[in-house]
């Protein structure tokens, strides 16, 4: 099920869930490319610093989004994303890693989990999948950055198990929420891709669905939903926006359908 809803405050527009929401717990967001200072390619909302734009338009547009959310930009926590599948916990301490550069971001690291409030956790997307993660019952939050590898890597499970194994979450309390990401409509792979996924998803088929050029489609929405069911969450508590950001630049930046050289959107939750 979607559950999304649109925010918007001046010229920022962004999506949040309902069922987040409603729990009171968090401040949360997924940006779109709308509201900002940057130009070109990254026009305008561009979220990060190691795509090549102007270092002050980004901290410009992470002030302007960050405020939206009423967050602090100062706070922000990011890693330094590498599709990977390193999980990594962090506090109070940890705030400003990589806030204002991508230098003293925290390395090799692709998904983030607290269980402290006012951390703002942050990760950034051009068509890689985005998983929103919340506690509601031990208050924990997390956010996990899966690309074709990161997926592969099965780290939407991994982060799971990490809020387990540091906090005490269950799966079955947890809530999930994929956005907006590169869809099967768009996701073209090859055979070498084909098979990886093959050989690790026995649900495979599900997954990939060949194409009349010859290639195949694959589909990370639900890749990481039967992931996260696996993990033991309850398949009502996944959210899903079935939004594909290869189809919808008009709305958000993409990898893909830009020819590689664009903006990114940001990922932010937050425990209040």
């Amino acid at each position: 099920m979607p559950g999304y809803l649109w925010r918007e405050e001046g010229t920022v527009k962004w999506l949040v869930w309902k069922a987040f929401l409603d729990t009171g717990l968090v401040s949360h967001g997924f940006t779109t490319r709308h509201g900002g200072f940057s130009t070109g390619e990254f026009a305008t909302l561009n979220m990060a610093f190691h795509v090549g734009d102007d270092p002050d338009h980004v901290l410009a547009n992470r002030e302007r989004a960050c405020r939206a959310l009423e967050m602090n930009p100062a706070h922000l926590v990011a890693g330094q994303q590498v599709h990977g599948d390193r999980v990594a916990v962090v506090g109070k301490i940890h705030r400003g890693r990589g806030a204002r550069t991508t230098e003293n971001a925290l390395p090799a690291t692709d998904a983030l989990i607290t269980g402290e409030p006012l951390v703002p956790l942050s990760s950034y997307y051009a068509d890689c999948v985005p998983v929103f993660l919340l506690d509601p019952v031990r208050r924990v939050v997390g956010l996990v950055h899966a690309g074709w590898k990161g997926t592969y890597l099965d780290i939407a499970a991994k982060t799971v198990e990490a809020m387990g194994r540091f906090f005490g979450s269950r799966p079955g309390d947890c809530l999930a929420a994929i956005g907006p990401s590169i869809g099967p409509c768009c996701y073209e792979v090859d055979m070498p891709l084909v098979n990886l996924f093959k050989q690790h998803f026995p649900f495979w088929q599900e997954l990939l669905f060949p194409n009349p050029s010859g290639k195949w489609q694959l589909d990370l929405w639900e890749a990481n939903r039967r992931i996260l069911v696996e993990a033991g969450l309850v398949p009502e508590n996944i959210f899903l926006a079935g939004v594909c950001t290869c189809c919808r630049q008009d709305l958000f930046f993409s990898y893909r359908g830009s020819g590689g050289r664009t903006g990114r959107m940001a990922a932010l939750i937050m425990l209040t």
